[in-house]
């Protein structure tokens, strides 16, 4: 897909106040509206024109689109950089597309008009495929609003549980109509067994109530950060093991790292690459917990002596072998 630069299709600066980007909307959105327009393309760029307004308006929206920084070009091939929605704080709860809270989702409420730029950044699945949820009146009294913001942990943290310090930026317009971001920590406890996706609730940590009403919740959202070694898959955790050619063929014990300390894995003779193993109950915690899945990866040593060319020769005369089955 490529990158759309929503400051250039609405002719303003990054550096332009809320109120400025109003305004160049408004006359952009007058001149090419397909009712009146004579323009050539006039729908098309009126699309482009309320895309972006759609983004630049909303504090939020625009605060994680400057953070993919100001060097990408308009047309140039873009994929959102890995964790790039990690740690921002936005108003509303999460909507279907984030974690699973009820919401129609964003998607739904643009009708899928936008380009995949925007649905890749804002659509339906992200933190921003949501609608926001109004504080709930109690008489006089306004409840607050709810808050969300996913946050990467790592997998030893999701596996042992952990309380760690949580930075958090909340997009908001300051004094002369510019965005900008207020940075606040929270302790936040990680229970042992947390998977992505699911969610930890801090209460009345969502914008204060009205009128003496309580405080909203904020809701984090969990992603796991990539491992070196590990893939998690729900509670199940999958290594790939590399094992030499006599090992799978004779049989083996071998060590094998899991998330709780090294253990013994016994690897039958006449393992096959690709071959699956379980260590049950290795994987994260639950209930029941997870299970951790080997998948046997045969690893040939280069013959890079004239001695190891050798010992390959004759390998290739005592064990004559095709493994190429249209070839028999």
């Amino acid at each position: 897909m490529q990158y759309k630069d929503y400051y250039k299709i609405l002719g303003v600066e990054r550096s332009a106040t809320q109120e400025e980007i109003k305004r160049a909307y408004k006359k952009l959105a007058r001149k090419y509206h397909p009712d009146v327009s004579k323009e050539k393309n006039a729908e098309e760029k009126f699309k482009e024109v309320n895309e972006a307004h759609e983004v630049l308006k909303d504090p939020e929206k625009r605060a994680a689109y400057d953070r993919l920084g100001a060097n990408w070009k308009a047309g140039q091939e873009f994929r959102p950089p890995p964790g790039w929605d990690t740690g921002f704080e936005f108003r509303g709860a999460p909507g279907a597309g984030f974690g699973g809270f009820g919401g129609a989702g964003f998607e739904g409420m643009h009708g899928g008009s936008f380009s995949d730029f925007f649905e890749s950044l804002f659509g339906h699945g992200s933190p921003f495929g949501n609608e926001f949820r109004e504080g709930t009146r109690r008489g006089g009294a306004f409840r607050g609003e709810d808050h969300h913001a996913r946050i990467e942990i790592s997998l030893e943290d999701a596996y042992s549980g952990a309380t760690r310090q949580v930075k958090l930026e909340r997009p908001q317009v300051d004094s002369r109509g510019h965005v900008a971001t207020r940075t606040h920590t929270l302790n936040v406890r990680i229970p042992a067994g947390v998977t992505t996706g699911q969610q930890i609730r801090l209460p009345g940590q969502g914008s204060a109530g009205v009128g003496g009403g309580p405080s909203g919740d904020l809701y984090l959202e969990i992603e796991i950060a990539p491992h070196p070694h590990f893939e998690p898959k729900g509670h199940d955790i999958h290594l790939t093991l590399p094992v030499t050619p006599w090992e799978a063929a004779l049989g083996a014990t071998l060590p094998v790292p899991t998330l709780g300390g090294t253990v013994e894995m016994k690897i039958p003779a006449g393992a096959r690459a690709g071959q699956k193993l379980r260590l049950k109950g290795r994987g994260l915690p639950g209930t029941p917990p997870g299970d951790q899945y080997l998948v046997l990866q045969v690893v040939a040593p280069p013959a890079n002596t004239p001695a190891q060319r050798r010992l390959y020769e004759e390998m290739a005369r005592a064990m004559p072998f095709n493994p190429r089955p249209w070839e028999k």
